[in-house]
């Protein structure tokens, strides 16, 4: 399992710049695959909380039950420009947290009245797409795997 203490640790010039795209804004685009596999985006929030990336849902929302279903899921930081601090995008298997301890230390304040969802991220990768020049560069990073950088013109 990578949470976002691995990635730190392993390439913490790339954890920087996805924290801070995801910190530039409130929501992002999390993608689930319904039942039948086909694609679902939702809008989520994403906070970091000690090691982890976490995320919450609505008490059985329909993004809730996806991850349940199937974890494998995606988040897209809030597009700004690819000119300022890029394109940020993690993905992995999300991890319904059902502790009540850890269900409890999750509470930011944001969740709605009640019960609700919260998942914790075990990274399986993470790229940031920037411009640089007149070429198109990709960082990616996945577990034990370092920095991998494609530019594209």
């Amino acid at each position: 399992m990578a949470d976002w203490e691995v990635f730190e640790k392993e390439a913490g010039e790339l954890a920087a710049v996805v924290k801070a795209r995801f910190q530039a804004a409130e929501t992002h685009v999390l993608a689930t695959l319904r039942k039948d596999g086909s694609p679902r985006v939702s809008g989520t929030e994403v906070d970091f909380q000690g090691p982890h990336l976490t995320f919450g849902s609505m008490l059985n929302a329909v993004k809730a039950r996806d991850l349940q279903r199937d974890g494998r899921c995606a988040i897209h930081a809030h597009p700004g420009s690819p000119l300022d601090g890029g394109d940020a995008k993690v993905a992995g298997v999300a991890i319904e947290m059902t502790d009540p301890a850890e269900k409890d230390a999750y509470r930011t304040g944001k969740e709605p009245p009640g019960d609700f969802h919260a998942f914790r991220l075990d990274l399986r990768e993470a790229v940031v797409t920037t411009v640089e020049g007149d070429e198109l560069v990709v960082r990616l990073w996945r577990p034990g795997q370092g920095v991998t950088t494609f530019r594209r013109k």
